[in-house]
């Protein structure tokens, strides 16, 4: 009767490999190279900054350039905190504040449920690149239906007038705690 459990499990071993082969890759996302710092640590940098954007809703007023960055790096951490090995040693409340909070600065937005993390990385990358160039127009082209709505510079006035967001606030700082708690464990070189 012993045997009889093992030949069940080794049974079942099959169906559990061939349910993880069934699962779709996870998106995939990067951020912008940072042309002032080729070797810098988008993400490092990412979890820094979104601690420090979203910790005070005035730190954002008035920038929207600032505040598209912000958006796209919660974009991709969203999805690096969950997948990328980097991580394992963060807590998993980390990456699931982060999708939890993903609905609330979306929704500030008006960014459509079902858009793909790199599409609105990529879409807030070129609100910045059109602030950044004095383009307003090109800032607002950036937001448009379906991944945005209303779109234009509806949008764009949203960007610069963002709410508080303290889910997003808090997933941010718990990121950020998390990296200097890995770093303290791991020593100074950890994240070189």
């Amino acid at each position: 009767m012993p045997l009889a459990l093992p030949r069940r499990a080794a049974g079942l071993l099959p169906l559990v490999a061939l349910s993880a082969c069934n699962r779709p890759p996870p998106p995939f996302v990067a951020l912008p190279a940072d042309p002032n710092n080729p070797f810098a640590d988008l993400a490092r940098q990412g979890i820094l900054h979104t601690a420090y954007a979203f910790a005070d809703p005035q730190r954002l007023a008035g920038r929207p350039a600032e505040a598209a960055q912000a958006i796209a790096e919660a974009e991709f951490l969203a999805i690096d905190l969950s997948t990328n090995q980097r991580w394992t040693e963060m807590q998993p409340l980390v990456q699931i504040a982060f999708l939890q909070a993903r609905p609330e600065w979306r929704g500030a937005l008006g960014i459509t449920e079902a858009a793909e993390p790199q599409a609105v990385i990529d879409a807030m990358t070129r609100v910045r690149m059109g602030i950044g160039a004095q383009d307003g127009a090109a800032a607002g082209a950036a937001l448009q239906p379906p991944l945005v709505m209303p779109g234009g510079a509806a949008s764009l006035a949203r960007l610069a007038a963002l709410p508080a967001l303290p889910r997003t606030a808090w997933a941010a700082a718990m990121a950020q705690n998390e990296m200097w708690r890995i770093q303290r464990q791991g020593g100074r070189d950890r994240w070189r």
